[in-house]
């Protein structure tokens, strides 16, 4: 019988710290893989999925950063874009995957795309490969295919975007890589008067100046549209149901869409002369059946409090 060789100290460690990592609660992603491939945008969809994000850091800063995310009670999650602008450096890249899985549970992902769909890519972006040493971006993407073929080897998830757009692919990252319920669609209803300016951050802006306006009724002129009295009177007129419906209708066909497009945040402004009548009263009334659909809403009076019509 061979007797069983001891065990030596760095050994025991080593495997202590990887019996360690598969239990550790953590993750770390990296995303690497052909340039134009979308890994910028990819690391913009880990962002907003609540990974801290980090582009082209330093190979050898790695370990260490794993060690902070392991160690940090603020990251529980981490994405890190690697690629061959690392240089001859790159090449070490599976020897360091290799210490990073030792400290926390390690993803490689990696972006590929065919060929012509990367021509057209860096085509129409204008933008230079970045290894820069061909004359043609075919053959810098020849070249940056055969310095990859290692770690494509041994990443645990490939993505061919060939036929994704930046849409699509955030979609498909978000599907993969979502732990948690997606952060609810915000609806903010805003009225304003277009006497002071559209609201910058409007999405969809209405105006509904066409109605008839409360000002120019004296019993009604020192009120807002959130009182009763005003409120029946821009409802009395027949445009003002058929506004509502078509708006609503409307609404209840798009916001779904930007749902699925990820959007976080949605602003709706409605503008009459003013901001204190009309389009107040419809804000109110857009923001309740938006609320009544299951939508988390909000509504602003931007110039409520400012003298206008």
């Amino acid at each position: 019988m061979v007797p069983r060789q001891p065990i030596s100290g760095k050994r025991r460690r080593s495997a202590e710290r990887g019996r360690a990592a598969k239990t550790s609660k953590k993750e770390l992603v990296i995303l690497t893989g052909i340039s134009g491939a979308g890994k910028a945008s990819a690391l913009k969809t880990f962002e907003d999925l609540g990974y801290q994000a980090v582009d082209n850091l330093p190979l050898e800063l790695m370990p260490d950063f794993a060690g902070l995310v392991e160690k940090s009670k603020d990251i529980d999650r981490a994405a890190i874009v690697v690629d061959v602008r690392e240089g001859q450096a790159f090449d070490r890249l599976p020897e360091i995957i290799k210490r990073v899985k030792l400290v926390l549970p390690t993803r490689v992902v990696f972006l590929d795309a065919q060929d012509p769909v990367l021509v057209r890519r860096y085509s129409e972006t204008r933008r230079p490969h970045p290894l820069r040493r061909s004359e043609t971006v075919s053959r810098s993407i020849v070249e940056e295919r055969q310095m990859l073929d290692s770690i494509r080897n041994v990443a645990d998830t490939l993505i061919d975007t060939s036929r994704f757009n930046v849409h699509e692919l955030r979609q498909y990252v978000t599907r993969s890589f979502q732990k948690t319920a997606p952060r609810p669609l915000l609806i903010s209803v805003v009225s304003f008067g277009f006497r002071y300016g559209i609201p910058s951050d409007a999405d969809l802006v209405f105006d509904v100046r066409f109605l008839p306006n409360p000002h120019f009724v004296p019993r009604l002129r020192p009120f807002s549209g959130k009182n009763p009295k005003v409120a029946r009177y821009i409802r009395s007129f027949p445009q003002t149901g058929q506004f509502l419906r078509r708006i609503e209708n409307l609404l209840a066909y798009l916001v779904p869409h930007y749902i699925g497009e990820g959007k976080s945040y949605l602003t709706v402004a409605l503008g009459c002369t003013g901001g204190r009548h009309r389009s107040v009263m419809l804000a109110e009334v857009i923001r309740r059946n938006l609320k009544k659909r299951g939508y988390a809403t909000k509504v602003v009076h931007r110039d409520l409090e400012k003298s206008g019509t």
